[in-house]
């Protein structure tokens, strides 16, 4: 008999999973952490020693029990990650940084001169428009924060994409259909898709947003503001493949996005950042089942029809000072991520 798992979960065999009121040799087995036998269902034993772990008592934390086999910190000997080579010609080369792109200074100018003319025809209620990030000026801290997100990527085996993919064998692109969505969606309005493609054209140019992606024994890769940002700044859009969700309803990643939540259940489209992704995948979701972890938020995770696509972008909802960690709600939407046990 096989325990039943959270949803998107795999269930593994009975070595791994304690089962509460089955008669096993396991029976007695307690978290090394805690030394407790409670939630034997998200109790793993470690296939290196036998030894038991709650999935929240690790650090970090395992959201979904693993796939295959697993070794707990008793056998792992997990050592902080070895850092990308501070060199130009490795980090351009990792991210295709491209060097015959529009400048963002000109780019810029564009968009500020868009807006005032079209501020003089229409008077019309105020909107908030959404920011471009200000990358960091010294080429050499751009260096390092880029060599920083070139680390936790490596260390992931994902290889770096700023975009959707669409691969064969998953979702096709024309599966993203934002009228799908259940209840309507959002439409991008010009000027911030003016933004947007500013930040995309900073990006492509190695003109990164002004971050470091830091490894944390507790949280694992986290991701924290290496200049202040303003409130209501683009700080990158959600990159992945898109598959369809019925295709990762067992999948154990953690960093899996709802792109389209449709009426239609097998229509709905998730982002999955596994193989190709950007710094996104790593930044954190707060605990928003206490109090202290809900003030910890300073993005907004929005998902929007862009040009006939859905997209999703995480922006700043307030100003966020240098040396601050980035925090989002994962359940802004479903409501259905454990994050009771988030640090």
């Amino acid at each position: 008999m096989v325990a039943t798992l959270r949803k998107r979960t795999r269930a593994l065999n009975p070595q791994m999973v304690i089962e509460t009121g089955s008669e096993s040799e396991n029976d007695d087995v307690c978290c090394e952490e805690c030394g407790s036998g409670h939630s034997p269902a998200e109790l793993l034993l470690c296939d290196g020693c036998d030894k038991g772990y709650h999935l929240f008592c690790l650090r970090p934390i395992l959201v979904n029990v693993p796939k295959g086999s697993w070794f707990g910190p008793c056998c792992s000997k997990q050592k902080k990650p070895k850092s990308f080579p501070l060199i130009q010609t490795k980090i351009v080369d990792f991210f295709r940084i491209q060097r015959n792109v529009e400048t963002p200074e000109k780019l810029s100018q564009d968009i500020r001169k868009k807006r005032r003319r079209g501020s003089c025809l229409v008077a019309s209620k105020k909107r908030r428009k959404m920011l471009p990030y200000h990358p960091s000026e010294d080429p050499a801290v751009r260096l390092k924060q880029m060599a920083s997100l070139a680390t936790a990527l490596t260390a992931t085996g994902t290889e770096f994409s700023d975009k959707l993919t669409y691969r064969p064998g998953i979702a096709p692109r024309e599966a993203n259909c934002p009228d799908y969505e259940q209840g309507g969606m959002q439409v991008l309005s010009k000027e911030d898709f003016e933004t947007l493609n500013l930040c995309k054209s900073m990006m492509e140019r190695g003109e990164c947003p002004p971050l470091m992606v830091v490894f944390d024994p507790q949280e694992g890769f986290t991701v924290e503001a290496d200049k202040p940002i303003k409130d209501w700044t683009i700080i990158t859009e959600y990159a992945g493949d898109v598959d369809y969700l019925k295709n990762r309803e067992n999948d154990d990643g953690d960093s899996i996005m709802t792109l389209l939540s449709a009426a239609d259940p097998s229509k709905s489209l998730v982002i999955c950042p596994d193989k190709y992704g950007n710094i996104a995948r790593y930044i954190n979701g707060i605990n928003n089942h206490t109090r202290e972890g809900r003030k910890k938020q300073n993005l907004k995770c929005v998902r929007f029809d862009v040009n006939g696509e859905s997209r999703v972008l995480l922006i700043a909802n307030r100003d966020i000072p240098k040396g601050e960690r980035l925090y989002y709600d994962y359940n802004a939407y479903e409501n259905e991520y454990p994050t009771e046990h988030f640090v």
